[in-house]
Parts: structure tokens; sequence; C-alpha cells
């Protein structure tokens, strides 16, 4: 067992190892295209400074105070896309067939799709959301303590685990509609824009569908109130800010629950 284990480990840091090499043999396309790839976290920074350009605040919060809102979704959005972003070519790999390569292969058809063209350029994003997250903080007036300096390291990393959930769950509906990529965006670069801002700004039926029905204030919302140490303007409890990993966990269980079910309901293309 420890053979095949370490025999599977060592296949998939050769996989990783050749994606880095064949990414970065062109040094000076590569460095490109990390500059490139910080611009959409860049927009959602300039966004928010333009709306307060009019505004003094934004449903009931500062610059400062949505900054650190907008720092913590683009810390865990953009390490989630580097790291399981690539799993929305899986539409592409089920309509030509490439899947089954995949599956008769004898590593975790997951892992795999994942280390398939590794976006390695999109690092840039991650180390410029980190710093987005560490001045919003930094900027805010936090009032330290033991328990928010965890909070401040413990959201980010909730809200990974949540968004590449989110990658993962949308992705499988491919194996029942390959013309699902569309729906899949929606769901989850939208949901990068709606937790970058206060959830306050949107509307009740809307909140109540993507902030709790799918769990996304929980990324960045709450955890942001916890921080700053104010009361939700919706009244839910103080330890609401503290229920991101919970709700990180129960959308990991749900997306692993749909990719096994796409996995049994998935039939060959036969090529």
């Amino acid at each position: 067992m420890a053979d095949a284990s370490g025999g599977a480990l060592a296949a998939y840091r050769a996989l990783l190892g050749a994606q880095a090499r064949a990414q970065t043999a062109y040094r000076t396309s590569f460095a490109i295209d990390l500059v490139g790839n910080v611009g959409s976290t860049v927009l959602d920074v300039l966004t928010v400074l333009v709306i307060f350009g009019v505004t003094r605040e934004l449903g009931g919060f500062t610059l400062r105070e949505t900054l650190v809102i907008v720092g913590l979704s683009a810390c865990a959005f953009a390490v989630a896309d580097l790291l399981v972003g690539n799993i929305e070519r899986l539409p592409g790999y089920v309509r030509t067939g490439l899947f089954d390569a995949v599956l008769v292969r004898p590593l975790g058809a997951l892992p795999q799709l994942l280390l398939m063209d590794l976006p390695l350029r999109k690092v840039s994003r991650v180390v410029f959301g980190l710093a987005v997250l560490v001045v919003a903080v930094g900027s805010a007036g936090v009032e330290w303590t033991p328990a928010r300096a965890l909070l401040v390291v413990l959201a980010p990393l909730a809200g990974v685990v949540f968004f590449g959930s989110v990658f993962v769950a949308t992705a499988t509906v491919s194996f029942w509609w390959v013309d699902s990529g569309q729906l899949a965006n929606s769901v989850t670069y939208g949901g990068r824009d709606f937790t970058s801002y206060p959830v306050t700004v949107f509307g009740s039926w809307f909140r109540a569908l993507f902030a709790y029905g799918l769990g996304f204030a929980f990324v960045s919302y709450h955890p942001a109130l916890t921080l700053l140490g104010r009361a939700d303007p919706l009244g839910l409890p103080a330890w609401a800010g503290w229920a991101a990993p919970a709700v990180a966990l129960v959308a990991a269980a749900g997306a692993a629950a749909a990719w096994r079910t796409g996995i049994r309901h998935y039939r060959s293309t036969g090529s």
C-alpha cells in the first residue's frame, strides 16, 4: 500500500514538473502572462474604489471595511482558481473523449484533471490577492486578538475550499450537459463578484439564495464582520463569522458526492 501511494505521488509530481517546465520554457511569454493575470483582481479593487468615489458608504460599510471583504474574497478565489479552476476544462474533455484517457490511467481522475495544464501564470493573482488582504486588514483598524489573528488565516483557507468545491460541483454538470460551461461560470465567477461586496447591498431574495442558500456570505462577509468587531446589520449572531470552515466542509462534501455521481454516470464517447 505504501509503495502504491508513493508511486502515485511520484506520478503526480512528474505531471506537475512537466507542466512547470512546459509553461516556463518561454520566459518572456510566461512573464507577460503573469502580469496579465493580475488584471481581473485589480479590476475588482478598482471597481470598489470607483464606487466609493461617489459615496461614503456601501450597504452601511466604509471603504476600508469593504476592502477587508474584497481582500478575503480575492485571496480565497485566486488560490482556488490556481489550484482547482482548471476543472472548468472538463466539458471539453468530455466532448472530445480525452476524459476516457484520464480514466484508464492508474491515478485519480480529479487530481489528473487539476494537474493537466495547471495555470501557473495565475500565481501572480494569488500574490496580488494576498497583498490586498494584508493591506486591507492593516488599514482597517482591526483590534487584534489571538482569535482574530487565527480567523484572518482560517477564513481565506476555508474560502479556498469553498470556491474549489464550487468549481468541482459546477464542472460535474458536464457529465449530463456538455455545454454547461456558461452555467458553471455564472456560479463560480458570479460567486466571486458576489463575495466582493457587503451582502447588504443585494435584494432580499437574491441574498437569501446566494448568501445563505449557497453559502457565499460565509466566504468574506461574516468573517470580515468578526475581524472588524461589527454586529451583523442583518441580525445574524457573532458566531456566524466562525462558520466559514463548517460551510466549506459541507460544500466539499457536496462537491465530492456530485463528482462520484458524475463519474458513475459518465459513458465513454467510444472514440
